[in-house]
């Protein structure tokens, strides 16, 4: 394996997870947000007050992105194995 060939296979598990990721983290980043926004305009102080919608958009999220992401990882998964024997001669 060469160093070239490492680095490639780092950056594309990498992009792999942000690819997955990224949906979710932004999802529930502007629920977080609008939230957040919701409290500080009517006074409300509870720390528990975000975890509900959260968890609603994390489950709509993977509902309506899990057909996808499956996608992306079972490609990402079957190239990796396809090729694990070009990839240790290298």
């Amino acid at each position: 394996m060469t160093e070239e060939l490492i680095i490639k296979l780092g950056q594309d598990a990498m992009r792999t997870t942000a690819m997955l990721a990224g949906p979710i983290l932004l999802a529930t980043l502007v629920v977080g947000l609008a939230v957040s926004i919701f409290q500080a305009l009517t006074q409300i102080n509870e720390a528990t007050l975000t975890f509900i919608p959260k968890i609603l958009v994390v489950a709509a999220v993977l509902v309506l992105a899990g057909p996808w992401m499956l996608d992306v990882m079972t490609t990402y998964t079957t190239h990796l194995f396809e090729n694990i024997a070009s990839f240790v001669r290298e």
